[in-house]
């Protein structure tokens, strides 16, 4: 099967990839390679921008399915340019949905649910409160009608391949690393809760539905997590951790639970990758040197697109 990874140089990318070279598909990544200075996996790679349809144009013609990663990621990320984050986030699938007919595979967000107390199923109300939310939720109404699969992704951690970038500005991958380097994390609130997913069963859930009939909208998440919770969890693995809480003034707009429910009884998807591993492998990679600078911005979406003028490069280079 001809596999068109659109942002397949990132972080959920590279495990994407691995697993559609585990099964032997033809793949092929398009990717602007903003956070990468190179691509150097053993597949064919087309540097291009999702915003350039006629770079785009014969990559479609060659896929027999697409899976579709490009975004800018985040609540803070994409505020710092509203209009490129709409045309990167929403408009590229706009045409994407336009031009293309055979199968998609998309990545979503549970952020478009917003702050809700309840725990969410794919029928619950949206309540998008970011521009990153209202161009996923927006996305995601383009591609109702086609043959596509769209999966509404819990915050990831942990790492997804040993060549792309690992984000460090996640949860559970941000109190790792504090953990290792401050010996102290501070926690404000912590009754919020985040839906977690490691970011190979995140990768899973894509390729294992390529050639199913599956369409619509899932919840992807392996459980819900209070943030003080995880913060002792990350303390099992560092047991000279202080943790500090400090009160909450003012509600977390990211205080939500989902259940997946409708992925176990659909496809039968169950997340094998538990918080505690996703723990350990950022550990690894901090306590043995392999990122040797972890303050570097690159890492974290918000502080490296804030270093190009909201967007500069951004709207003069790439999209991914």
């Amino acid at each position: 099967m001809n596999v068109l990874v659109v942002g397949g140089a990132g972080y959920v990318g590279g495990a994407v990839t691995d697993l559609l070279l585990e099964r032997k598909h033809n793949v092929r990544v398009y990717d602007a390679l903003l956070y990468e200075e190179a691509f150097r996996k053993p597949i064919h790679f087309v540097f291009g921008d999702v915003r350039d349809p006629e770079r785009m144009r014969p990559q479609l013609e060659w896929a027999d399915a697409v899976v579709w990663l490009a975004a800018l990621v985040g609540d803070g990320a994409c505020a710092l340019n509203p209009e490129v984050s709409v045309a990167i986030n929403q408009q590229s699938v706009r045409w994407l949905a336009e031009h293309y007919d055979r199968r998609i595979v998309f990545m979503s967000t549970c952020s478009v649910y917003g702050a809700q107390d309840k725990i969410l199923d794919e029928s619950a109300p949206v309540n998008p409160l970011s521009v990153y939310a209202v161009t996923k939720l927006a996305a995601e109404k383009y591609l109702e009608n086609k043959n596509a699969i769209i999966f509404r992704l819990g915050t990831l951690f942990g790492v997804g391949d040993v060549f792309s970038r690992v984000r460090l500005d996640l949860v559970v991958n941000t109190l790792t690393v504090r953990a290792h380097r401050y010996g102290k994390i501070s926690v404000f609130g912590g009754d919020q809760f985040r839906p977690l997913l490691h970011v190979v069963d995140a990768a899973y859930a894509a390729v294992e539905n390529l050639e199913t009939s599956h369409r619509g909208v899932f919840n992807l998440q392996r459980q819900n997590v209070r943030i003080i919770d995880l913060a002792y969890q990350v303390r099992n693995h560092f047991p000279d951790l202080v943790i500090e809480t400090t009160p909450m003034k003012f509600q977390d707009a990211r205080n939500y639970r989902v259940s997946s429910e409708k992925a176990h009884e659909i496809f039968g998807y169950w997340p094998t990758h538990s918080i505690d591993e996703g723990i350990e492998e950022v550990k690894n990679l901090v306590v043995s040197n392999r990122l040797s600078d972890i303050d570097n911005p690159r890492y974290t979406n918000q502080a490296f697109l804030s270093m190009f003028n909201t967007h500069v490069k951004v709207a003069t280079r790439g999209s991914v």
